[in-house]
């Protein structure tokens, strides 16, 4: 008779979103832990639906132990591409186990208020510790976002302004939020970092800069270069301009130093973004890598599936 072994297995929180608010602490209630003592065979095979019910007719059968799934956390999880990053790991539950963290309640509820999203504010650090113990691999999808100030009327022509919510500047966000999110990923062992950021950073005046006087791409650059050289592993997406369509039917076509804001191809669905932050956790190749990412236009060239030989021909560390 096979011998049988009991194993406790726990329930982990997922967090997800943008931290901006020091109003919000992390919500460790939100990382409850059920605990279900389950019996099962060792030479049988572990399904997912298996977890979290007993089987009526005898041991349960366990395919691949779940210590053997990826935890992975993704911050600015409400974002529109953090969403998407959410959403299409949650769709992948065989690899991944997904965790998201958001800055606001109403933002948990916006992406289904699942106890895996955690609430906390990435310029605190002690907010954040919780939806980061215990991950494998964090995707950062938060940025400092401008708001137009009310008033523009676009029939009198001229351009629209911009401001920053105070505390939420870019140089608040996007250097000392991601630089707390970096120093707790490697604090708890994290083997791997995936930043979304953007093209144009190496220009300081790109017009991107003068939105609210924030100069967010240079505060992004700062972020970066920070988790270059933080000695963790990881992978730096500087995305072109991006489209709210589908992903998956284009070619892809990496770049650096911002040489594809010089071409016609200098735009990126945010669906392929996400698929290509995903992917980047599976292949060694995506490692130590930063590289500016577009497309070609749907239907010319052939839409990129190896993602192994994509990060392969890349070759710049920053």
């Amino acid at each position: 008779m096979a011998m049988l072994t009991r194993v406790s297995l726990v329930s982990l929180s997922s967090p997800s979103s943008i931290c901006l608010s020091q109003s919000h602490k992390c919500n460790s209630s939100s990382s409850s832990v059920a605990a279900a003592t389950l019996n099962f065979n060792q030479s049988s095979l572990l399904t997912k639906r298996d977890l979290g019910r007993r089987s009526s007719v005898g041991p349960i059968r366990v395919s691949a132990s779940i210590a053997d799934l990826s935890t992975v956390l993704v911050t600015g999880a409400a974002g529109r591409t953090g969403q998407l990053v959410y959403k299409k790991l949650k769709e992948r539950s065989d690899q991944f186990v997904t965790r998201g963290l958001v800055r606001k309640p109403e933002s948990k509820e916006k992406i289904g208020g699942a106890d895996d999203v955690f609430i906390g504010d990435i310029r605190d650090t002690d907010s954040i510790v919780s939806a980061i113990q215990g991950i494998d691999a964090l995707i950062i999808l938060t940025s400092g976002v401008p708001q137009m100030k009310p008033g523009f009327d676009p029939s009198k022509g001229g351009r629209p302004e911009f401001f920053f919510e105070e505390g939420a500047y870019p140089e608040q966000v996007d250097w000392i939020g991601q630089k707390n999110q970096i120093d707790a990923a490697k604090a708890a062992g994290v083997k791997h970092i995936v930043v979304v950021g953007s093209m144009g950073g190496t220009n300081p005046n790109h017009p991107l800069n003068s939105l609210g006087n924030g100069n967010i791409l240079i505060w992004k650059r700062k972020g970066e270069q920070y988790l270059a050289d933080s000695g963790v592993p990881y992978t730096i997406i500087r995305a072109g301009g991006l489209q709210d369509t589908e992903g998956g039917v284009r070619e892809l076509l990496v770049g650096k130093d911002d040489e594809l804001l010089q071409t016609e191809t200098k735009t990126v669905t945010r669906s392929d973004v996400a698929e290509v932050c995903i992917q980047a956790l599976q292949y060694d190749e995506a490692k130590f890598k930063a590289f500016d990412l577009a497309s070609k236009p749907e239907g010319t060239g052939t839409p990129t599936k190896d993602f192994k030989s994509f990060f392969s021909q890349i070759s710049t560390r920053f």
